[in-house]
């Protein structure tokens, strides 16, 4: 087995640490660079936690040297200033590239990218424009490379499932943006830790549309989702502008943000569908049963994760 150190950004949290657990798992040695280095280490003195150091590029490149393969997660999901956080889609452009840099720098034999599915430079979507912008960057830089198109991750972590369990839960009907035709294919979060791992110890420059087995409606998944749970509730058409308005009053209530206008106009442009092939096994719907007692009980929150550096998922 390898001694080569494989490195993991974000391995205290979400897609991160299961690609962490599956290379500890084949015997690893794993560092992880986080912003959530204070974070109760889900791996004790197994996996090495650092800071990023987006800011001291010298040493990023000295962390990242020794390195063979490293495995990109970091991202945000959208923009927010806060008087205690602040991040967005273009500082986090700017801080991969670091990392891509550094990485090149320090000789790191292979990055697997984590991205996202249809992602365009010319997109009016933040998210997929900066997706599309990170790729064009590592295909350029020279390194061996494997670039991961996840559309929607479901997990013990996840939050998008979860919420719309939650929502499920606690009221009486359920709102969809437009007529909800649009498609969505989640992957297990595990299944693309798997996919990962293979990828890291692979050569060949690839892209890979990592989606999982089942394709839903968002109308047919929250269906099914009540219908797992046992909490099937009226799904109503709304227009655009009253399920955001009605997004942000549930955000207000439980402190976060639920919904954004980009993430509604990303799911009604279809981009969380492919015509590929399924990456993953899992299917939602069996996940879903296993885990029907807990999941949507408590309500996901993506900004306390971000204000909470030091508690755990």
């Amino acid at each position: 087995m390898s001694n080569a150190i494989h490195v993991v950004t974000g391995a205290f949290g979400y897609s991160g640490k299961y690609i962490a657990r599956r290379l500890l798992d084949e015997g690893r040695e794993v560092i992880t660079l986080t912003n959530s280095w204070q974070r109760a280490n889900p791996f004790k003195d197994r996996v090495k936690a650092f800071p990023f150091n987006f800011d001291n590029p010298g040493k990023l490149v000295k962390l990242l040297r020794g390195a063979d393969v490293l495995y990109n997660t970091y991202w945000v999901r959208f923009n927010y200033s806060g008087r205690k956080v602040k991040f967005k889609h273009n500082i986090a452009v700017e801080n991969t590239l670091k990392l891509f840099n550094a990485a090149r720098a320090a000789g790191v034999r292979r990055i697997v990218h984590i991205s996202i599915t249809n992602p365009s430079e010319d997109s009016h979507l933040e998210y997929f424009s900066g997706k599309a912008k990170l790729e064009r960057a590592l295909i350029n830089s020279g390194l061996s490379y494997a670039i991961l198109r996840p559309t929607v991750l479901f997990g013990r972590e996840d939050i998008l499932i979860n919420n719309i369990a939650w929502m499920l839960r606690k009221f009486p009907v359920f709102g969809v943006f437009g007529d909800g035709s649009y498609r969505l294919q989640p992957i297990y979060v595990d299944d693309l830790a798997k996919l990962a791992v293979e990828q890291g110890g692979g050569s060949e420059n690839v892209i890979i549309d990592a989606i999982g087995p089942e394709t839903f409606s968002y109308r047919g998944l929250v269906k099914k989702i009540g219908e797992i749970i046992g909490k099937e509730r009226p799904i109503i058409s709304m227009p655009d502008f009253f399920g955001y308005c009605t997004g942000r009053l549930i955000g207000w209530l439980a402190g976060d943000i639920t919904i954004t206008e980009e993430e509604i106009k990303g799911l009604k442009a279809d981009l969380l569908y492919t015509d590929s092939s399924p990456a993953g096994s899992t299917r939602l719907t069996e996940w879903a049963k296993q885990n029907a007692d807990t999941l949507g009980v408590k309500y996901a929150s993506e900004l306390a994760r971000r204000k909470d550096r030091k508690k755990s998922y």
